[in-house]
């Protein structure tokens, strides 16, 4: 264990000579709105801050978010049709050069959006560098409002328009010059490609998904409510996770887009973050977690990242970066004879029936209730099952009961054998369903069966089947 004492190093450099203490960083958003807020999360322990974006004056409408819950947690996602700042940019640029004076180990990075003009962007790039951003990031993905204007996801979603304007700013740049992409559009990679060929340091991505998050049943009105109006806005939170992790692995899977990538989307712990590291980013950027819980949360964070990279014998970042690309592959390069098999543990189960349940009204019929009694060897539907019951009179589980009756040798388990399902490994095709429905931990496993068939991909089959030779083998 004495190689195991040791501290991680969590510093990052990203896209070249962007230094941050680690790799978490704020998304431009309202908690990046001022310096006095920026400079009270370094305090806290982020390593970096992307500011809300800057641009031409706006005015924000007042009602402004909405959200899902979802099985008692608040803001599982969360819906924003706010814009990019509406402070001065002086006081905005002002602010900026501030928190770099009194932060300089702290990556503060510009984001901007102003309108598709050449001497627009040079000017903006010039102000931003001058009050001392370490780097700049290119708004080309908000997919409300400001896209009405010809700016943001209208930019992103224009391979020729983010290549261009990407190599405007890189007329101008000193500094690195990061694009957020934006996930309202059929392929990523191809936005992706089009900001290296303009000649981007770095990416970003994702931005919000496009979203309308409900309706009010009573007004008939869409939320967030804007004087009996509403409009689609930009979807984010715990809720994205799942596409913005696809989204980063196919721009890092692919050797024309792959660049040092931020990123962003539904990250709330360390857990999340680490999963964004594996699939190639350099760092990750937070916002809806910190506009629910604040910014201490980057704490537990820092400490769950160190922990784990000190138990995996990680010593930094780089480490461990992109060790996941590899073992994602398109789906006609998977092996089709590996299978797995459920396996119910007896003595785990609570005969609550949701896996039985689950297998035969939504996958594959192989799970059943015939450990008690017989049926002549044929399976009982649940149709069955439901006409023997009412013949019967239902019994009430009490737990201490069919406890102790366990104990007295009447029942082998705590709960009885009638009510444990039983899982036909014939029959189990290894979806996963009954073991992501169960709720207790480890009472349904996944396990590895032996076939004895060597690996095989579902284009290796089909190369077999075309090829005459192969066949005559």
């Amino acid at each position: 264990m004495a190689e195991k004492n040791f501290t991680p190093d969590l510093s990052v450099m990203f896209a070249g000579n962007i230094y941050s203490p680690n790799p978490f960083w704020l998304a431009s958003a309202p908690p990046t709105n001022c310096g006095e807020q920026v400079m009270r999360a370094f305090d806290a322990g982020w390593g970096g801050a992307v500011w809300k974006t800057l641009g031409d004056p706006i005015v924000n409408v007042s009602s402004r978010y909405s959200s899902i819950d979802w099985n008692g947690q608040r803001m599982m996602g969360l819906n924003n049709i706010e814009l990019i700042t509406d402070r001065p940019l002086e006081v905005n640029l002002h602010e900026i050069s501030e928190v770099k004076k009194r932060y300089p180990k702290h990556a503060v990075i510009a984001s901007l959006m102003v309108e598709s003009k050449r001497e627009a962007w040079h000017k903006i790039v010039r102000q931003t560098e001058d009050a001392g951003a370490d780097g700049l990031e290119l708004n080309f993905g908000c997919p409300h409002g400001m896209s009405e204007r010809g700016m943001g996801s209208a930019v992103g979603q224009v391979p020729e328009y983010t290549e261009m304007i990407t190599a405007w700013v890189k007329e101008k740049a000193r500094t690195p010059v990061l694009v957020k992409l934006t996930p309202n559009i059929s392929d990523i990679r191809v936005v992706a490609r089009a900001a290296k060929r303009g000649g981007a340091d770095g990416l970003s991505a994702i931005n919000t998904i496009n979203s309308i998050t409900g309706i009010d049943l009573d007004t008939f009105v869409p939320r967030p409510n804007v004087d009996g109006k509403s409009s689609h806005g930009g979807y984010c939170g715990p809720a994205v996770k799942p596409i913005a992790l696809n989204m980063v692995q196919q721009v890092q899977g692919d050797a024309e887009a792959s660049l040092p990538l931020s990123g962003i989307g539904g990250i709330s712990d360390w857990r999340d973050a680490v999963e964004f590291l594996l699939l190639g980013c350099s760092n990750v950027q937070v916002c809806t977690a910190v506009m629910h819980y604040g910014y201490r949360i980057v704490e537990d964070m820092a400490d769950g990242l160190t922990n784990w990279m000190r138990e995996k014998g990680f010593g930094k970042i780089a480490d461990f970066q992109g060790k996941s690309l590899r073992n994602v592959q398109e789906w006609k390069h998977l092996n089709l004879n590996y299978k797995i098999v459920a396996r119910i543990h007896e003595e785990k189960c609570i005969g609550c029936e949701l896996c039985y349940t689950a297998c035969w009204d939504g996958a594959h019929q192989c799970i059943h209730l015939d450990r008690a009694g017989s049926n002549d060897g044929k399976h009982m539907t649940p149709a069955m099952h439901e006409t023997i019951s009412k013949q019967s009179i239902a019994t009430t589980p009490i737990p201490k009961l069919d406890h102790a009756r366990a104990v007295n040798g009447s029942e082998p388990y705590a709960t009885p054998l009638a009510r444990i399902p039983r899982v036909d490994e014939d029959e189990c095709v290894g979806c996963n369903l009954c073991s992501l429905v169960c709720p207790v931990e480890g009472c349904i496993t996944m396990e590895q069966v032996e076939t004895h068939l060597a690996a095989q991909s579902w284009a290796q089959r089909m190369g077999d089947a075309s090829n005459p030779a192969r066949k005559r083998d």
